[in-house]
């Protein structure tokens, strides 16, 4: 099988994007990993491929993984990347300090993200070098992300923007600033501010990308670009940001919404059930549902 960086430079070449999917649960987990196999056989049929296998990132935050437990994770995600022969992989998402990271790393995590970016910008480049460095000492196939420009924080649906969130043109991430931070740290994978914000406003539209930015920081940079707060965002800005240079994007709040949801309607659906793995199906369903959505449009399948 093809390491990470090989499927994301291949989906850079390709102009497609690879879903990067946070759980917080074995649910989550079941019903990502069955979203992709089924994504994966429509993309087959349509192409007129055999066993063309879709890539997908499973994200675990801290909260996550304290949750879950790091170890865990990691061993759930590579027992389904072994026993299927698929290409799913696991990320240490939004990490805020090298003892996370080193928590990640030790238990066999695929790739980390030090996030840095409500530092100042000495800070944030001193801190995600010292994690890199670690990184690499420990294991150089693993990849390391980092931050530049503050989007919120926390899956949630959203009343307002998250204050210190940046989405206007004179606040978000340079391309200049990209470039400096990329060559003074050395990550693998870089990710901007660029309108995008975590989360999603409850009754609103999230705030529009910035597609000439994303193309300007592309070209500073030269490395993969990652896209987080996916939920919200329009299907016509995910195919323009994709086409300006992003080749990962994480979708939460809309797994946790779907989730909540099935499971709201599997519990009013059988009132007098409490098997819990049979009421867990109408979520797996919903989420299930999202995810398929979210990799046909990130492949150009729609």
């Amino acid at each position: 099988m093809k390491s990470l960086i090989d499927y994301i430079k291949e989906a850079e070449e390709k102009k497609v994007a690879i879903g990067h999917f946070n759980i917080s649960d074995l649910t989550g987990l079941k019903a990502i990993f069955a979203a992709s196999q089924e994504a994966s056989l429509a993309l087959s049929g349509r192409e007129a491929a055999k066993n063309l296998q879709l890539p997908i990132i499973i994200g675990v935050s801290e909260g996550e993984r304290e949750f879950i437990g790091a170890r865990q994770a990691a061993a759930l995600v590579k027992s389904l990347r072994e026993e299927f022969n698929y290409p799913i992989f696991l990320n240490a998402d939004h990490t805020h300090s090298l003892e996370k990271i080193k928590e990640a790393v030790e238990a066999g995590f695929d790739a980390v993200i030090f996030d840095g970016s409500k530092l100042i910008f000495g800070e944030n480049v001193r801190k995600t070098k010292e994690a890199i460095d670690y990184v690499k000492d420990v294991n150089p196939n693993i990849l390391v992300e980092g931050e530049v420009g503050y989007i919120g924080s926390g899956s949630t649906l959203l009343r307002k923007i998250p204050e210190g969130a940046v989405f206007q043109i004179e606040d978000l991430t340079r391309p200049d600033e990209a470039e400096r931070f990329v060559i003074e740290t050395g990550v693998d994978l870089f990710s901007p501010a660029v309108g995008n914000i975590h989360g999603m406003l409850a009754n609103a539209p999230n705030p529009k990308l910035n597609i000439g930015r994303i193309k300007e920081i592309k070209e500073a940079v030269k490395i993969p670009l990652v896209l987080h707060g996916g939920s919200g965002i329009t299907d016509e800005d995910f195919r323009a940001a994709i086409d300006a240079g992003i080749s990962i994007i994480h979708i939460n709040t809309e797994i946790r919404l779907a989730w909540r949801k099935g499971l709201e309607q599997g519990l009013k659906s059988n009132p007098e059930e409490i098997t819990p793995y049979k009421l867990l199906q109408a979520p797996i369903q919903s989420v299930k549902e999202v995810v398929k959505a979210r990799l046909a449009l990130f492949n150009k399948m729609l």
